[in-house]
């Protein structure tokens, strides 16, 4: 059984896993005060994660929740002493195992000096399943980007509008400096 691979972040208040598998089937998953365990397969293969926690979490917490997606499991886990200020070193108590099997969730993590208060976003959760049988409640998307809109700044990249104002615009092709290429020499085809 090949170990499943984790990735995790943390706020002042809760940690999110990852574990990234897709078309998990055959699942267990396990939550307690001190460890999760998972077992699955994907694509055929039997993975398997024992995860014992570096401190407590309250998997009965109405935050806490987990969901099986196309793509991950998904685990958010609220943890046990909420009111304490400093984040977590790491998440695992053995510091060997954590250095093999688990790695830093880049695009969720936040430096507890930037601002740990903000909660994950969990719109990618779909409606979750709660350990405690409560579901996904006050779950918004306070991890999006402000004011940032893809498919318009798209839409008037294609309409030929150029970036969006406050963007730096790159120029084109016709816009370079030919004085630039005129000291290079013509470039020989070959056959």
């Amino acid at each position: 059984m090949k170990t499943a691979p984790v990735k995790w972040a943390q706020r002042k208040d809760s940690l999110y896993i990852t574990i990234g598998l897709p078309d998990v089937k055959d699942h267990k998953i396990g939550v307690t005060e001190k460890s999760v365990s998972f077992s699955g397969t994907s694509n055929g293969v039997p993975y398997s994660a024992n995860l014992e926690f570096l401190e407590d979490v309250d998997p009965q917490s109405e935050g806490s929740v987990w969901n099986v997606l196309p793509s991950s499991v998904q685990m958010k886990l609220m943890k046990k002493d909420r009111d304490k200020e400093e984040f977590w070193p790491r998440l695992l108590k053995d510091k060997v195992l954590e250095k093999n099997t688990v790695t830093v969730d880049w695009d969720r993590y936040v430096d507890d000096d930037e601002g740990g208060d903000e909660d994950f976003d969990m719109n990618s959760m779909g409606t979750g399943q709660g350990f405690g049988g409560g579901g996904m409640p006050g779950m918004g998307g306070a991890g999006s980007p402000e004011g940032m809109d893809i498919q318009k700044m798209l839409a008037q990249m294609q309409a030929g509008g150029g970036m969006p104002d406050g963007m730096p615009d790159m120029g084109t092709e016709d816009d370079a400096d030919s004085d630039d290429d005129e000291d290079l020499p013509d470039l020989e085809e070959t056959a």
